[in-house]
């Protein structure tokens, strides 16, 4: 047996990989190196280059060992690597706050660490409740079609039906769910129909309902769903007029993802609290924050507890906090604005026939984000196989074969992303067919 093919055995053996059973004989890969927005795969006999269709899960937006980041992660590490942030601070976490509030939405002047998405939503939902608790609002109001993360609290305004959590529906609290908002190029009168839907399950509910809680403008692993800026907009105006707050997930949009640097800001909207993660590190560690107005930091304080009852222990890490100010000023600099407008420029023209796939229902792209919605749910074992024939990494799930790619892959790489989801596609029509 080979090294890799040993160490592949050691990992059947030993690991349990994400939304898998312990026991899963689904295709597993090996990562030997990883640069640019190129892997080189290993699968116990062989090795594959393939271009990241996925950006590991979205977050590695600038590509792997992008030197201004390795940098930072290198300096700081040469100085400490962590310490508490109960009762005490550092520059970087200092820097990364002001490197936030100066591209956040204008408004938002507090920031608090966390470190991971599905945390950055528990605080902020846990904000929300107790900015609401005075007049007792103890429930949220979320989107069908909606993913916040997989702890419990994120859970609970996830989907509760077709979501991929709805096993536990009985289980977490139950919140107001609104209808999945009309599609992005949705017209007027579309629009207005769920308009008139929102407002009367808000208006029945304003009295118990804290926060009004979006994905705005693309729902992610709940279907890669762009939806109407027009919605959004009526959601702030809900929101304002029964005095609830409007809780932006911006941890897969934010950055850049959908064409704009916030995805709000198709709507022209400023949240009352903002949730970021994922491309915030450039994918290099774990790291989150939740951005709130000055309006509701002083909400909280005049709660029952007086602080917000939330302390992870790695938050403001000193290393992840220095590797994120590196990516947001390459945030800053602007360049992703043309490559966003390039990757979803050519994934549109490429994968536009597949609308006429016998096995497609639909190719829907926003910004640096493509999926196909197929007929039928993806054998996953067969689309990966076909992908990494093509030379692509790609993730499917449910019935969508997508790609979230870094934003700096070249027309190239984009092209051969769309050969490899294509190859995905077809590969369907063999398992089905037999």
């Amino acid at each position: 047996m080979t090294r890799s093919a040993d160490l592949l055995a050691q990992d059947r053996a030993r690991l349990w990989h994400p939304y898998a059973s312990p026991y899963g004989v689904d295709p597993l890969y090996l990562v030997r190196e990883a640069s640019g927005c190129r892997l080189v795969l290993d699968d116990g006999a062989r090795t594959h280059e393939v271009v990241d269709g996925m950006a590991s899960w979205w977050c590695m937006i600038h590509g792997y060992r992008r030197p201004e980041l390795d940098d930072a992660l290198a300096r700081q590490a040469s100085r400490f690597s962590h310490v508490m942030f109960g009762g005490l601070t550092h520059e970087p976490a200092i820097a990364l706050a002001e490197h936030l509030l100066a591209l956040a939405p204008a408004g938002l002047t507090r920031v608090f660490p966390a470190d991971s998405g599905s945390v950055a939503m528990e605080v902020a939902l846990k904000i929300a409740r107790q900015v609401g608790w005075k007049a007792g609002r103890t429930r949220f109001a979320a989107l069908r079609g909606a993913y916040h993360g997989d702890t419990w609290g994120a859970m609970s305004v996830c989907d509760p039906d077709g979501g991929m959590h709805a096993i536990y529906a009985g289980q977490v609290q139950q919140h107001v769910f609104l209808p999945r908002p009309p599609r992005f190029d949705a017209p007027p009168d579309a629009v207005s129909a769920w308009e008139a839907e929102a407002s009367a399950l808000i208006e029945e509910h304003s009295r118990e309902v804290a926060a009004i809680v979006v994905e705005p403008i693309l729902q992610g692993a709940g279907g890669m769903w762009p939806w109407a800026p027009g919605a959004l907009q009526h959601l702030r105006a809900l929101a304002d007029a029964h005095g609830m707050l409007l809780i932006a997930d911006e941890i897969a949009t934010g950055f850049g993802r959908t064409g704009r640097l916030w995805a709000c800001d198709w709507a022209g909207v400023r949240p009352d609290v903002l949730a970021v993660g994922k491309a915030m590190t450039g994918g290099y560690l774990t790291q989150s924050a939740v951005l709130t107005t000055d309006a509701v930091a002083r909400g909280l304080a005049e709660s029952p507890a007086g602080v917000l009852m939330h302390g992870p222990t790695f938050m403001a890490n000193p290393l992840a906090s220095a590797v994120s100010v590196a990516s947001l000023g390459l945030i800053a600099s602007g360049s992703w604005r043309d490559d966003v407008a390039r990757v979803e420029r050519v994934l549109r023209a490429e994968l536009a026939p597949l609308a006429s796939h016998p096995r497609v229902s639909e190719v829907r792209v926003l910004g640096a984000t493509a999926a196909v919605e197929l007929t039928t749910p993806v054998d996953l074992p067969a689309a990966t196989r076909a992908a990494i024939a093509a030379g692509v990494w790609l993730r499917p799930f449910r019935n969508l074969v997508y790609a979230m790619p870094p934003y700096v892959a070249s027309d190239a790489e984009l092209r051969t992303i769309a050969g490899g989801i294509r190859a995905a596609i077809d590969a369907q029509e063999d398992a089905h067919d037999h």
